[in-house]
């Protein structure tokens, strides 16, 4: 390895979209695994593929703008866009290819347990019949056969749909030449088509029903070539606040221009017919890279229609049902149970109904005077937001900060937005120049005389759908010092209030990691040769370069450095006197790892920290985050029980190598997952609760 300095040296750190390509790959594994039930299989391989649209309208998108404009600048790994664009494009090829193995795989066994997807050689007379029928009375009439000629060029076709690419040639007594025609998939239909049902379930697929009768659209022509495709399009798009006098306008034409935008993927299904491919390449402008031959079945998001079928427990892991939390075992008044002692949520192992009725009985609870509150990402019917209008309608002083902002959610948001105003909440629609990812809740509450707040903070959104599949952890208190800060960052938020003296909150961004690269030299300055120094993180990403730099260092002043990191890690650990005492471990199972905690062992005065914040420089320096002390040394001890639970997993977990892969990690000993260890833990202790320690109830 070349002499240079840490952090000019690119041989010490993994490409970005590389390291994300390859945690694609673990869940990609997850769908292969032959140990997983069928249908979570299924669900797996779903989530590899949106993963992917996300992947190119995001990642590639950024990357093709860059080679563009000519900028030839160098990631941290050293790469020019060129370079990454073709490193991808290697990688994906061979994804995709596994992908649609993999489907076929798991239609194969779905098949022989009464759950059959029929292509149109399996059809039966009859099936042919009812699906006649059907396309008569559902799908014919909403269908747009778009003819393709000099005369009506290419539309803009919808990023994501599936279309139909028709080849047509003219009947025999006629002499033109070959025709083009589109027809797209109505988006509102259903993807798998349910023909009658005796001893199993069957579906044809929507695409293959149209494409079987589509030739009633064209009179006069025989169709010669039917190939479903699928356009991805660039959805990278800025949206400039810093002067947008009205931000929500602002908003809906860049959501609006995301449908315009250039295409950055081709994917179609086998056989192709050259002069279709010709013509999709040359009016869509897309690279031969860009092309992707699916011999299998486009765009999965619709796979979840299979997965989500009842009657089929059998082939899904069982049902881990949220339990009661622990902190409010013998607790029928949350308010007192906060004043009593600091809270931890440990979703979707506890329930979070607490978080909810949080806001729904401080809407009701008639000495509560303020609700202050944060959303970036929320369900479509929330009862947060629900919550929210209801504070609003009875005279509470409601805040919300929406943030409008935030990617694919934008309109949804923009909803609420209009909602909570019309319920007589202030909506803040964001801060400008910054996105707003921190997740916080402040109510103020008259109680005896005195004013007192009340404040939930987590790791993850005010989502009540993801809750329960995103594993992350909150905290409700009203410490002093914490429900001060809080109350400071709403007024950073809403006025133009200056930044304060935090006491004990870590909120602004270049605070942020000038933060976490203080905690980590800290650790690297007591380090002594009886007490080495520990460090422990579980984060979603680590691309900062100078947080990896901070940790080299650290690794070489001998500090232990264990790292939990779901996604992307452009660190490479294991390389001698660099990393050689930095291990990387990643878990893919059955949740979605998202929370973010932060131990440092601190020469025995051990501090634990919990953070909406990745070590990633787009939160470290353009988000406003929050980084949060734990205070209570009884969460503390949870809370480094939990990590070590998840650096012990040899079951699901995997270790990140100097060369940038990854690879199992040995199963040695008993088996410890550490996802089901710690729904146990949660049974457990609400199995061992006296029955009169059940009383608290969410809200219904």
């Amino acid at each position: 390895m070349k002499k240079r300095s840490l952090s000019t040296n690119p041989d010490l750190f993994i490409n970005r979209e590389l390291s994300w390509l390859e945690f694609n790959e673990r869940v990609l594994q997850e769908g292969l695994c032959a140990s997983v039930p069928i249908l979570d299989r299924l669900k797996f391989l779903a989530i590899v593929g949106t993963n992917l649209d996300e992947f190119f309208m995001i990642r590639v998108a950024s990357l093709k703008q860059l080679k563009k404009a000519g900028k030839a600048r160098r990631d941290i790994a050293g790469l020019t866009a060129s370079e990454q664009l073709a490193a991808i494009s290697a990688r994906v090829h061979k994804m995709v290819a596994d992908h649609a193995r993999g489907i076929h795989e798991v239609f194969t066994q779905l098949a022989d347990n009464s759950i059959r997807i029929l292509r149109p050689e399996d059809w039966s007379e009859n099936d042919r019949r009812q699906l006649r029928a059907y396309f008569d009375r559902e799908l014919a009439p909403a269908l747009t056969p778009l003819a393709i000629s000099d005369l009506n060029p290419p539309p803009a076709l919808a990023g994501l749909q599936i279309h139909l690419g028709v080849v047509l040639l003219p009947a025999p007594q006629r002499t033109q030449e070959h025709k083009i025609a589109v027809v797209p998939v109505p988006q509102k239909t259903r993807r798998f088509i349910p023909l009658s049902v005796e001893k199993e379930q069957r579906f044809a697929i929507v695409e293959d029903v149209i494409g079987a009768f589509v030739g009633d659209f064209f009179h006069g022509y025989r169709v010669a070539q039917i190939a479903p495709f699928r356009i991805t399009r660039d959805a990278d798009v800025s949206i400039q606040d810093d002067d947008a006098s009205d931000l929500l306008s602002t908003v809906e034409e860049a959501v609006l221009a995301r449908r315009r935008r250039a295409a950055v993927r081709l994917e179609i299904r086998p056989p192709v017919d050259q002069r279709l491919q010709d013509f999709l390449v040359n009016s869509l402008q897309v690279e031969k890279d860009d092309i992707y031959v699916v011999d299998g079945f486009l765009g999965t998001n619709s796979l979840y229609e299979i997965t989500n079928l009842p009657g089929f427990d059998r082939l899904r892991e069982p049902d881990w049902p949220p339990q009661p939390p622990r902190d409010l075992l013998g607790w029928d008044d949350l308010w007192a149970a906060v004043v009593d002692h600091d809270i931890m949520l440990f979703h979707p192992y506890e329930s979070f109904s607490p978080v909810i009725d949080f806001l729904k009985q401080a809407a009701a609870d008639p000495n509560v005077l303020a609700v202050k509150q944060t959303l970036y990402r929320t369900s479509g019917d929330s009862p947060i937001v629900e919550a929210l209008e209801h504070a609003g309608r009875n005279g509470k002083e409601v805040t919300v900060l929406v943030e409008v902002k935030a990617r694919f959610d934008e309109e949804r948001n923009v909803q609420w937005a209009r909602r909570l105003e019309d319920a007589g909440c202030h909506v803040i629609y964001g801060v400008a120049g910054l996105k707003t990812h921190a997740k916080a809740s402040l109510v103020v509450r008259r109680e005896q005389g005195r004013i007192r707040r009340y404040v939930h903070l987590s790791t993850g959104n005010y989502n009540d759908k993801t809750a329960r599949i995103y594993s992350d952890i909150g905290l409700m208190t009203c410490h002093p010092d914490i429900t001060a800060d809080v109350a400071s960052f709403f007024n950073l938020l809403t006025g133009y209030s200056e930044a304060v003296g935090w006491q004990r909150l870590t909120v602004e961004p270049g605070q942020l990691k000038e933060r976490f690269i203080g905690l980590i030299e800290r650790e690297a300055e007591v380090a002594t040769a009886d007490h080495p120094g520990l460090i422990m993180a579980k984060v979603n990403s680590l691309q900062d370069k100078d947080i990896c730099v901070a940790l080299y260092r650290a690794s070489q002043a001998g500090v232990k450095i264990k790292l939990n990191i779901r996604g992307i890690c452009c660190l490479r650990p294991g390389i001698k006197g660099i990393s050689e005492n930095i291990e990387v471990r990643s878990i893919v199972d059955r949740f979605l790892e998202h929370a973010r905690i932060f131990y440092f062992a601190n020469g025995g005065n051990e501090e634990i920290y919990l953070s909406s914040a990745d070590w990633m420089e787009r939160n470290l320096e353009r988000r406003l985050e929050l980084v949060f002390p734990v205070l209570d040394p009884g969460l503390r001890r949870r809370l480094l029980e939990i990590l070590e639970i998840y650096f012990a997993d040899n079951v699901k977990a995997w270790e990140l190598l100097p060369d940038g892969t990854y690879r199992r990690v040995a199963s040695s000993g008993p088996k410890i997952r550490a996802q089901e260890v710690l729904y146990q833990q949660a049974v457990r202790a609400v199995a061992t609760a006296l029955p009169r320690e059940l009383r608290y109830r969410p809200l219904r």
